[in-house]
């Protein structure tokens, strides 16, 4: 804690430096769970240093990504529960890396706020420090910042960036992709973080609509709200041990977009993935979106994940071994197409 550092002019423009010093303080033991070999500095400098260890790499490539929650975190606010939004934060930035085949090493955080209250704050970095160590990430920085008259006292926004590593001959490349490969799903845990605002709108979430807290038969007896809440997952460990053992020609991250835009980005033009829609296990939250919102098939398909966070493409001859890799490491992985000749990207049949 830094004693010295007071401001009372700051303060009653409405931001509290202190606050600020004792959410670093609170969120410090969330971050030692996070740390691996390549942590250098204890959170609080000016800079988050990492150590990159390259042994059995030849030729080291850095990927990035960049993402934030959505409108997710209006129902985090809406709950008072902050501890499993940082997940989501994490979740939406590994799972784009590791599309490429690379090692998630670290990842910054940031966090935008109406007004510092240090307990929040360090409950919204509990949630980070989570996803960073199922990611096997480190948590080496990040940043809180006020913005009084900007946003009311109650909200916040959360952000951040994950940065990976692969060898330049193992980044995925779709070129070797052809016809007859088959495409294996991997169920996810619920909404993850994408379509929200078409949620709150169906929902009515923004007038706190009773519905939301009503136990439903449909949810396995859990709630509306607590099942939105559920934390996007993460699929690096159990996708990283897929790819030191299988032939992988592709993987797509479903996120916004759902399977119309984020299928075809893993596969090259002249190919198409055919989805068998039967096949696909629908959870039941989204059937329970499309029937409160009257939303077509199709833009459910266009929007959201439906139940498959993630697919993976892989040589037919080599399906079982997948699927066994996929299930041994704790993923409901099963087999949803194949792609065929076309240039639709995606087709279901």
């Amino acid at each position: 804690m830094h004693n010295n550092s007071k401001s009372e002019s700051y303060a009653a423009a409405g931001v509290d430096i202190t606050a600020g010093y004792k959410a670093v303080e609170l969120m410090k033991k969330h971050i030692a769970r996070t740390k691996n070999e390549g942590c250098l500095d204890d959170v609080g400098g000016f800079g988050g240093c990492f150590g990159l260890n390259l042994a059995g790499i030849e030729e080291p490539v850095l990927v990035s990504g960049t993402d934030g929650c959505g409108t997710k975190v209006k129902m985090a606010i809406l709950m008072d529960k902050h501890d499993t939004i940082g997940i989501d934060a994490v979740a939406m930035c590994v799972n784009d890396i590791i599309c490429c085949g690379a090692k998630p090493l670290f990842f910054l955080d940031y966090i935008a706020c109406g007004k510092n209250i240090p307990e929040k704050i360090a409950a919204i970095v509990s949630g980070v420090a989570e996803g960073c160590v199922q990611s096997g990430a480190a948590l080496i920085g990040g940043e809180t910042a006020e913005h009084p008259g900007m946003m009311p006292v109650e909200d916040y926004d959360l952000a951040g960036f994950a940065v990976g590593v692969v060898d330049k001959k193992k980044i995925l490349d779709n070129t070797r992709m052809a016809e007859g490969d088959v495409v294996i799903a991997l169920a996810s845990s619920g909404i993850h973080s994408n379509g929200f605002s078409l949620i709150r709108k169906v929902f009515d979430i923004d007038n706190n609509n009773p519905m939301l807290y009503e136990a439903r038969e449909e949810l396995d007896g859990k709630t509306i709200a607590e099942t939105l809440l559920t934390p996007t997952k993460i699929y690096v460990k159990s996708v990283l041990e897929l790819l030191r053992q299988v032939d992988v020609k592709g993987i797509s991250h479903i996120t916004g977009g759902g399977f119309y835009e984020n299928i075809p980005r893993a596969i090259p033009k002249g190919l198409t993935a055919k989805i068998t829609k039967s096949a696909v296990k629908v959870l039941p939250i989204f059937d329970l979106i499309a029937k409160v919102g009257n939303i077509p098939e199709r833009d459910m398909y266009n929007t959201y994940n439906m139940g498959v966070g993630m697919s993976v493409i892989v040589p037919a001859n080599e399906v079982e071994t997948a699927l066994e890799i996929l299930k041994a490491n704790g993923e409901d992985a099963y087999v949803i197409g194949e792609i065929i000749k076309g240039d639709d990207g995606v087709v279901f049949c």
